[in-house]
């Protein structure tokens, strides 16, 4: 399997997951909001932040998909970088109040991590194919 048939594969993982994660902050966050990792959830209703955080891996991973479908490689590598800040902000949220660290890492981190994994290789495959599509450089007068 080639570089780039790896790199579609898991930047359509990534697209998949945070869109459908999206989806169920807004269709059953009551399912989602424990294993977030935050110790205490705010009293009263805290529905409309869960439906805020949800319309925002929504929208995440309608950008993911849509570089995919376009073909636009190297904007997507760079959108999974810019991206990787969500996942690595929640981290800093749920360390920030007192809450599960294995949560904190296990699942935040290492969705930042496997975000920048994946837009680096295919910032790399991207970088490759634009060299080899580079003209040669003209020959300097004597």
């Amino acid at each position: 399997m080639s570089l780039k048939n790896i790199n579609t594969v898991l930047a359509t993982a990534v697209a998949l997951l945070v869109i459908s994660l999206g989806a169920s902050y807004i269709l059953t966050p009551e399912t989602l909001a424990p294993g977030f990792g935050l110790p205490n959830w705010p009293a009263g209703d805290g529905g409309g932040f869960l439906i805020a955080k949800g319309s925002r891996e929504i929208a995440m991973g309608l950008v993911l998909g849509i570089l995919l479908v376009t073909g636009h490689r190297r904007a997507l590598g760079w959108a999974l970088l810019m991206e990787a800040v969500a996942p690595l902000g929640d981290m800093t949220t749920v360390l920030a109040h007192h809450g599960s660290t294995a949560t904190a890492f296990g699942v935040h981190g290492l969705t930042s991590a496997l975000m920048v994994a994946a837009g680096l290789l295919i910032l790399r495959e991207t970088s490759k194919v634009q060299e080899a599509a580079a003209p040669p450089p003209a020959a300097q007068p004597a």
